[in-house]
């Protein structure tokens, strides 16, 4: 077994160095000039890239549990890959954003990620004192998990890129969702657009504090799970599959704000039940 044990450690890996070039290519998007084609294509690597290292992550340790190779060098292997990908990594790429279109001044920019960042850090260190090997205590999360909100953060910085259709293109032919932006009148795009800046601003602290806070999350591999059938997941499985190929980036920020929410909600129905 030895080699398979090989196998989420390699994923982790991977997953820091997806992390590690997302921060590369944000660095190359700042230097880019006045070029807002570039800037965009490199800014929507960065974020793609975050998000393929999330996939990597649930990987490598849904493998590791599977073939029973889970490890104290794995867990912390996993922690210090998931500082970089999921904390460092999109902190810089929501900076680079904000320093592009100078929203405010730099040091508010900076705090802002740093406190991203260094929340995400917390909250690993604190996952790593908190949680056992077994199966059963990876169904949920005290706060929310680190990909998660890199993920929302990511997927916000991408409908910005989308709404400015510097990246919804294919093939030389506008996506969907490039079509569906065309339609959009010009002060509501330029509208929504404007306003995703600030948010980004504010998600960053805001969903920090989500990271380090104890509201409790399922992990989102339940929701395929629990008392449905298989073949109720097989749907699910094909609807969403098919709202990533169409629209990849509205859904991807939509499930990242409904899973947010839902937390946020699961937490303030528990603490207005009475009292037993």
């Amino acid at each position: 077994m030895k080699h398979v044990s090989v196998l989420p450690n390699i994923l982790t890996l991977a997953n820091a160095g997806c992390g590690l070039l997302a921060i590369s290519k944000a660095i190359d998007a700042l230097a880019s000039g006045d070029d807002p084609t570039r800037f965009a294509s490199l800014l929507e690597m960065s974020c793609w890239l975050v998000l393929i290292a999330g996939v990597l992550d649930g990987l490598d340790g849904r493998i590791a549990r599977m073939t029973d190779s889970f490890s104290d060098f794995g867990a912390q292997l996993d922690s210090f890959a998931d500082a970089i990908t999921f904390g460092v990594a999109p902190a810089m790429v929501a900076k680079v954003l904000l320093e592009r279109h100078a929203l405010v001044h730099p040091r508010v920019h900076f705090l802002a990620a740093a406190a991203f960042a260094l929340m995400a850090v917390l909250r690993l260190a604190r996952f790593n004192l908190e949680s056992d090997h077994d199966e059963e205590s990876h169904r949920g999360f005290r706060g929310l998990p680190s990909p998660a909100a890199a993920g929302t953060i990511v997927a916000m910085i991408l409908m910005f890129l989308s709404l400015g259709g510097g990246i919804e293109v294919a093939s030389g032919e506008a996506t969907p969702v490039g079509k569906g932006v065309q339609y959009l009148p010009e002060w509501l795009r330029v509208g929504l657009t404007d306003s995703l800046l600030p948010a980004i601003l504010l998600a960053l602290p805001a969903i920090g504090l989500l990271m380090v806070s104890r509201i409790p999350y399922r992990h989102m591999a339940t929701y395929f799970g629990g008392q449905r059938t298989r073949f109720q997941v097989l749907v699910k499985v094909v609807f969403i599959s098919g709202g990533l190929y169409l629209a990849p980036v509205p859904v991807l920020l939509g499930t990242g704000t409904l899973y947010i929410v839902s937390g946020l909600v699961t937490h303030l129905r528990k603490s207005n039940e009475p009292k037993s």
